[in-house]
């Protein structure tokens, strides 16, 4: 008790002394760049707040506002030359076989939409050129970000949030001198819009289209308004723009709509659902209710992101600028950063995913060109599920919600894919899609990759394993179902071993050394990937009590599939021949999906597989784009090597940008902390968060690994809300690297098996006792996975976890199960 309490007074001291404030990230200087202004979100509306006081710019974002249409990419030509490309796969003719894909399977029109800019708010103020004092800050404790400086000794302040609650930008300005607020609003976007001033002389519209790409016709409507409010001044209107002039204060709500209701439909009212949403909001903060509305905008905000809390430490580094920080997060030990690191990206998940909302894209939600790289849509063979990650983890549960809807919208539209480019039932996608939830092939020789759908069916399945929610499982298991379906067509036998494989396909953008073409047949991740779509499906069929007769065939068939083979440089095979050249560096390593976000690699149940994951990622190396990097650490953080994941956390926290401003092509973190892949992509971010939860507690190898890759660097720490597969909410505290304190809340009852490098501390008052045999929660169910092929004699040196503490707890459902001094 005295260890823990000495260790209570040091913690809570340092926390007094060096981080007041540990959820801000702040600056001494504006924004030049769009990667250094700071994101506010409510999962609909987008701001960027530059924070200039001369020429404020906020950059807004609408989620529905796309380029295009309703419309599906198909190329029925696919149907007719299938056969043709898989004779030509069996036959080693690859060259042959990726350009016949490239014809007759990748789209030969449009390629998806790009998500589109929805413009800029600009806030003039002329005479404020010589300001001192400057501050800016982003607060993600309350989703607020504020901007603060002094001109001729008046402080001037704006706060801008994204409300959550009255679904307006809200831009509050004051000044401590009266009447000293001189500044003029206008509205601006790329593309040609309709600009003018509403009849009350106070507000601000902006109309127009998206545009056409691709032979697509832009067919959605943007409405944007802005309404400006002043406390005493005067109001005038000019060309456009409204000038305040010796105000004390001023109010801007900005409101955007567009016409679309959903991927098939556009019929909306887009000025008309702006303006009620103004109209609305401006009832709502009239008066003196701003504080009031801003307070039930951070108090939706915190329903989210308090649930989870990290402390690993703290130093005097916290009080630095975030740049700064950043600049030499990799050369020092500043935990609270990663602590922050961590926790911002569960702020861009709440702020860019809410029920009802499109799903995160490339860049979440946040995006300033017309033509953004890759288009901002999303990407299914990684980066659209890798935004996911932190979802059930990292407690934001039903943030998940707008995948799980995409998923479901795209096995209506995959199923036109399914029978007019395979002639199978069912339903699939290929590699990308976008707000019309498109199914075709794109992107030239990426096109002939049929398996996504497989990867998102497993987000329908772990959101069940989280949550237990039978009704929702019965809701999903009809896609979960179709996506099989496909398959049960698709399959064809290799021509060799009799398995079924899928053909064509590729391993995710690779390009192996042996063929010079992405197009494969039988590719490991693939393999990987139907094992798990067939086990959660047939899972959840006898979960439901659903499609008995069908069950049985769905098990042979998986029993058909390849299994994962051990190559000649011992790792694990990425192709089903042994091509793997061990300088490869790419940035994809879809053949470790199995290790990581799967489950079918592990040093307890296939540990030779788990010994040649370990060669692949040495093989790979640490540097890369930021998503990989990112997703290496949760690679590292399976494999049990804390110390290894923290330093691609270093390799991540760095300047994305150089000091001339131009952009490192090595990847990083730019000023705003967006991960940069180059260019910014969101997934990397939400990768960190994920993997940064997985080295303090896993739940995928029959049990809660309480944590298992702590790095030596954090020795003391604590962590509350992380949940576990089953409905167990993890709240720890550790010293010198061992569990002093330790509280599971059980959602759903049911047995509690914990792994542990270190005895626990004494239980309060409740029965443990040392588990034996297999774990007899049904959530905790593990694959059963065939022995690899190996290609190679080395027998490579293996983890045991022989020395782990493992025991197990009958819980109840509601109840809290305490070990040590309470949380």
């Amino acid at each position: 008790m005295r260890k823990i309490f000495v260790f209570c007074m040091l913690h809570c001291l340092s926390f007094t002394v060096f981080a007041a404030e540990p959820h801000k990230i702040w600056y001494a200087q504006p924004a030049t760049l769009w990667e250094e202004a700071l994101p506010l979100g409510n999962g609909r509306l987008g701001a960027m707040v530059y924070g200039d006081p001369v020429n404020e710019n906020i950059q807004l974002n609408e989620n529905t506002f796309w380029a295009g249409g309703p419309h599906n990419n198909l190329n029925p030509a696919a149907l007719k030359a299938l056969p043709e490309i898989r004779q030509l796969i069996a036959a080693g003719q690859y060259e042959a076989a990726e350009k016949l894909g490239e014809k007759a399977i990748t789209s030969q029109g449009a390629n998806g939409m790009p998500y589109q800019t929805a413009g800029n708010l600009h806030l003039t103020f002329p005479d404020h050129k010589n300001y001192q004092q400057y501050y800016r800050d982003l607060n993600i404790e309350n989703a607020v970000a504020t901007t603060r400086y002094q001109v001729d000794g008046v402080t001037y302040q704006r706060e801008v949030f994204t409300s959550f609650v009255d679904q307006v930008v809200a831009i509050k300005l004051t000044a401590s001198k009266a009447g000293a607020l001189t500044f003029s609003a206008q509205l601006s976007h790329p593309s040609p819009m309709n600009f003018s001033v509403g009849s009350d002389g106070s507000t601000l519209m902006m109309q127009g289209l998206s545009k056409d790409h691709e032979g697509i016709k832009g067919q959605v409507k943007l409405a944007s308004l802005v309404k400006v409010i002043p406390q005493g001044g005067k109001l005038s209107v000019t060309d456009n723009r409204l000038q305040i002039t010796n105000a004390d204060s001023a109010l801007i709500l900005v409101s955007m709509a567009t016409n679309f209701i959903n991927y098939r439909d556009i019929s909306g009212d887009a000025l008309a659902g702006s303006q009620s949403l103004l109209q609305k909001a401006v009832t709502n903060f009239s008066g003196d209710n701003y504080s009031a509305r801003k307070k039930a905008h951070s108090d939706f905000y915190n329903h989210y992101f308090s649930r989870v809390s990290l402390d690993l430490g703290d130093n005097e580094f916290s009080q630095e600028p975030t740049d700064k920080r950043i600049r030499l997060f990799a050369t020092r030990h500043d935990p609270q950063m990663a602590s922050l690191y961590f926790q911002f990206g569960r702020y861009l998940l709440i702020s860019s995913s809410q029920p009802g909302s499109q799903p995160a894209n490339l860049q979440g939600l946040w995006n300033h060109r017309q033509d953004p790289p890759w288009d901002s849509k999303y990407t299914l063979n990684i980066n659209a599920e890798m935004n996911y990650w932190p979802a059930e983890i990292t407690n934001l549960s039903e943030l998940h919600e707008p995948l799980i809807t995409m998923t479901k919208e795209l096995s209506a539209t995959g199923q036109e894919s399914a029978k007019t480019m395979y002639g199978a039932r069912g339903w699939m996608a290929h590699h990308n899609t976008d707000i019309w939830r498109i199914t075709g092939g794109v992107d030239r020789s990426w096109g002939p990759w049929p398996t996504s759908s497989a990867w998102l069916s497993q987000h329908l399945w772990e959101k069940y394993l989280y949550s237990g929610d039978k009704k929702y499982l019965a809701e999903v298991y009809p896609v979960m179902k179709s996506a099989v379906t496909f398959f049960e067509d698709f399959l064809i036998e290799s021509p060799d071993k009799k398995w079924l494989i899928v053909s064509p396909s590729m391993s995710p953008e690779n390009v192996p050394k042996a063929t010079g073409t992405k197009i494969a047949a039988g590719v490991t991740m693939d393999n990987q990937l139907l094992f798990d779509l067939f086990s959660n499906t047939i899972a959840a069929a006898k979960i439901l009590g659903e499609d008995k007769t069908r069950v049985p065939a769905w098990e042979k068939m998986r029993s058909r599939l390849p299994p994962m083979q051990i190559g000649k440089y011992h790792q694990v095979q990425e192709w089903l021949q042994d091509w793997d050249y061990p300088q490869d560096k790419h940035r994809h390593i879809s053949h470790l999906y199995g290790l990581y976000p799967s489950n079918q690699i592990s040093p307890l149940q296939t540990p030779e597989l788990f010994s040649a994951a370990r060669v692949t990622m040495e093989q790979r190396g640490d540097p890369s784009t930021g998503w990989s990097m990112n997703w290496k650490i949760n690679m590292w953080a399976r494999l049990l090597d804390g110390d290894r994941a923290l330093k691609l956390m270093r390799d991540q926290i760095k300047p994305a940008l150089t000091v001339d401003g131009s952009v490192n092509e090595n990847g990083g973190t730019y000023p705003n902390m967006f991960d940069a892949h180059p260019p910014f992509q969101i997934d990397g971010n939400f990768g960190f968060t994920s993997g940064m939860a997985e080295m303090l507690a896993q739940s995928h190898d029959g049990a809660v690994h309480l944590l298992p890759a702590l790095p030596h660097a954090w020795p003391d720490g604590e962590i509350k809300g992380l949940v576990m597969r089953g409905g167990f909410v993890v709240d720890m505290r550790w010293s010198n690297g061992e569990i002093s304190a330790l509280k599971i809340h059980s959602r759903l009852g049911g047995n509690l098996r914990l792994r542990t490098y270190s005895v626990l501390p004494d239980a309060n008052g409740f029965k443990v006792k040392k588990a034996r045999g297999d774990n007899p929660n049904l959530f905790y169910r593990l694959p059963s996975i065939k022995q690899p092929l190996k290609n190679t004699t080395k027998v490579l040196p293996r983890i045991s976890l022989d020395n782990t503490y493992l025991v197990d707890v009958v819980t109840t459902a509601g109840q809290d199960y305490a070990w040590g001094a309470k949380q």
